[in-house]
Formats: structure tokens, C-alpha cells, sequence
């Protein structure tokens, strides 16, 4: 049996093979203290300091698009508003891994897990920058 936290640690897993595949480098992965957690840290292609937070969906025996949920809708606003001062935070203790010109952003990646595997294979990632 697949636990929330299994199900989180795969969408993790799936979202920095994605963005490795888009050229970011990972720079750490669960960023914890005690005013908020961070699921990824990257550096973007293009130099911006990324905090990408992932939220994952697993949904057991149905069939994709027969319910009307997304992964995205569990990113409410107080939670956004936590990931900004915990970003913000992170960004002014790192201030090497920032580029002046560049700054930083937040991104939403989100992971629909095929419901016939629950698993890597053919789910659904939607990737949603500078939220």
C-alpha cells in the first residue's frame, strides 16, 4: 500500500527527472525549517535561482479526466504564501546562488500519476513557472 508520503517522495523523484531533462540543475530537495519546507531548489538554463514546489495526485482505480480534481488544487493560498516566505527566507541566506539581474521565481509542477500503474510510467506533469 501507497502512502501520501511514497506518493509525494515519487512526484518528487518524477519532477527532477523533468527538470533535468530541461536543463536545471538540482541544487537540493527538501528544504526543511521550522517556518515552512521547500520540495526543490534548481537553478534554471537560464540562471534563476527556482524553488519548485511539487504536488502530486494518485488516483486509484480511475480512469484520467473522470474525476475533476487536479493536483494543483491542493497548493491553496496560505500554503503559497508560506512557500513565498520560506523562498524569500532561503534566498536572502543564499544570496551567492542568486544572479542580480536574474532573481529568483517560484514554480508549481504538477504530477497526475497514471491510475492504471500508479506509477512513472505515462502520468501527466504540468510544469506552471513564476507563480
Amino acid at each position: 500500500m501507497n502512502t501520501k508520503s511514497q506518493t509525494g517522495q515519487l512526484g518528487e523523484d518524477i519532477a527532477c527527472e523533468y527538470l533535468v531533462d530541461k536543463k536545471y540543475k538540482i541544487i537540493e530537495r527538501n528544504y526543511r525549517q521550522k517556518w515552512g519546507e521547500l520540495d526543490i531548489i534548481a537553478k534554471a538554463p537560464d540562471k534563476i535561482l527556482v524553488f519548485v514546489e511539487v504536488k502530486t495526485l494518485r488516483l486509484f482505480g480511475a480512469v484520467q479526466g473522470e474525476w475533476d480534481i487536479k493536483p494543483e488544487d491542493n497548493l491553496t493560498k496560505s500554503k503559497l504564501e508560506k512557500l513565498k516566505r520560506t523562498a524569500s527566507l532561503y534566498a536572502g541566506h543564499f544570496q551567492n546562488l542568486i544572479d542580480d539581474k536574474r532573481g529568483w521565481r517560484i514554480d508549481l509542477i504538477a504530477i497526475t500519476l497514471n491510475p492504471l500503474t500508479n506509477s512513472r510510467e505515462n502520468c501527466e506533469i504540468k510544469h506552471y513557472e513564476n507563480l
